[in-house]
């Protein structure tokens, strides 16, 4: 099966590009929350974020920077949403970062919840432990 946003990178499908870099390319989401809404993909294929090779780590956060700052502006928001999804509603396995404008009072609601409070002390710092633990055990790259 062809990656939509492979797609798009070589040209074989048609978006609004508004950002091409060496490594990343920008364009606008087909589906937006909101106009302006873009997303910034690697032109490598990654499925998550944990699988973007280091070296392209600061291109990525100042590419999303740049486009958070750029989208305000365009489109006059007073501020912006960023998220990237990591399988888990991913809806295209590529990793993308979202840039959407977004407005005081603009009616999206986001619903981080229901949320699941720590039992206990104890819990919240076994739970610490045992990312720190894993933290040690993970490449660092």
């Amino acid at each position: 099966m062809t990656c939509a946003f492979c797609a798009i990178i070589t040209g074989d499908a048609d978006a609004e590009i508004v950002l091409r870099t060496d490594h990343f390319v920008a364009f606008l989401d087909i589906r937006p929350v909101f106009a302006g809404h873009v997303l910034l993909v690697p032109r490598q294929h990654v499925t998550t974020f944990e699988q973007l090779p280091g070296e392209l780590g600061a291109e990525f956060v100042t590419c999303g920077q740049r486009l958070e700052r750029a989208v305000e502006t365009a489109m006059g928001a007073d501020g912006s949403l960023l998220i990237v999804n990591n399988v888990v509603s991913q809806s295209v396995p590529h990793l993308h970062l979202h840039v959407i404008p977004r407005r005081r009072r603009d009616g999206l609601r986001l619903w981080l919840g229901p949320r699941h409070p720590y039992p206990s002390a104890q819990q919240r710092g076994d739970t610490g432990r045992l990312i720190r633990a894993a933290l040690d055990r993970v490449d660092p790259r």
